[in-house]
């Protein structure tokens, strides 16, 4: 019996950051989506179902902070991962405050962000929405 793969929208511009983390998710049975804009991350977002959102802070077209409340207005449920180098605690609180669960401080171990990721999903199974506690020191 093959267990459903959870899947991931993974919005982030930098390239070889993106290619990475894609392949660490992937080799933990994470299916993952990527792109690399707000305009494309919610278009995705409307028209697919996911386990979870991992964004990035900076990107091309805008902050992922609009694109967390972007998201917000039409999926109040599905867990946000922030994965960023913003590493002050302003920049944590922000994506707190737009509706993500967590915030993640890039560089950081690929275990902690799949266990972070796994937490996140689960919790969000389970009909939690509240936030978790953010690893790496914040």
């Amino acid at each position: 019996m093959q267990l459903n793969r959870r899947h991931i929208l993974y919005v982030e511009d930098h390239e070889d950051t993106c290619e990475l983390i894609t392949l660490v998710l992937q080799q933990k049975n994470f299916e993952v989506t990527t792109e690399r804009t707000i305009k494309d991350g919610v278009r995705l977002a409307r028209e697919q179902n996911f386990d979870l959102y991992l964004l990035d802070s900076w990107l091309a077209d805008g902050s992922g902070l609009d694109l967390c409340k972007k998201i917000r207005e039409f999926d109040r449920i599905t867990p946000i991962l922030f994965y960023s180098a913003a590493a002050y605690e302003v920049d944590r609180d922000m994506a707190l405050n737009c509706g993500a669960q967590a915030y993640l401080i890039k560089p950081s171990h690929t275990w902690e962000l799949c266990d972070l990721v796994c937490s996140l999903i689960d919790h969000g199974r389970n009909g939690q929405d509240k936030q978790i506690p953010i690893l790496n020191g914040y």
